[in-house]
């Protein structure tokens, strides 16, 4: 079952979600307890952790980002079993370690932070092969979680060739 697809009784906000710290934390701080969109408003509340990510060395970040994904595996699962849903659009862990992909190595600026993240939602939603397969066919933590990496490095293959082409003066060049 994909986010789109989940019955409208899935949808609502299980009240653990309040009082269980691993529910709210797979539910983005709460942020996927939004009624509408809670994929987007898990990746802006994930994207607030960017710049204090881009802080920390490239060795660093990067290392959040496997500790993060491998962490997003075993929350993803137990509380997709917890909650007895396989993928409760509330749950946005995988929103953020996505988003945070998206912008390792990225400059510094709230121009890279919007273009990360309109590239990344675009990259989630639209679920392009391999995604939209990865998302029918992989379950558990792995699969709720492997999508919207795989998203995250698509989105993050668009910023770092935006990157090149903004070093390399080739945007300045296209918009004259």
């Amino acid at each position: 079952m994909t986010d789109h697809s989940a019955p409208v009784g899935v949808r609502r906000t299980p009240a653990s979600v309040w009082r269980n710290p691993w529910h709210f934390l797979a539910f983005g701080l709460g942020s996927g307890a939004m009624p509408k969109a809670p994929g987007t408003w898990g990746t802006l509340v994930g994207l607030a952790f960017v710049p204090l990510l881009q802080l920390l060395p490239h060795w660093g970040y990067g290392a959040v980002l496997v500790l993060g994904s491998l962490f997003g595996i075993w929350l993803c699962d137990k509380v997709a079993h917890d909650l007895r849903v396989h993928d409760h659009p509330g749950i946005v862990w995988d929103e953020f370690v996505g988003i945070w992909i998206t912008l390792w190595l990225a400059p510094v600026g709230w121009g890279w932070l919007l273009l990360g993240f309109l590239v990344f939602r675009l990259f989630d939603i639209l679920k392009p092969w391999p995604i939209s397969w990865i998302d029918r066919h992989v379950q558990g933590g792995v699969g709720i979680m492997l999508d919207d990496l795989l998203a995250g490095v698509f989105a993050w293959m668009v910023v770092q060739a935006c990157v090149w082409a903004w070093a390399n003066g080739l945007a300045t060049a296209l918009l004259g």
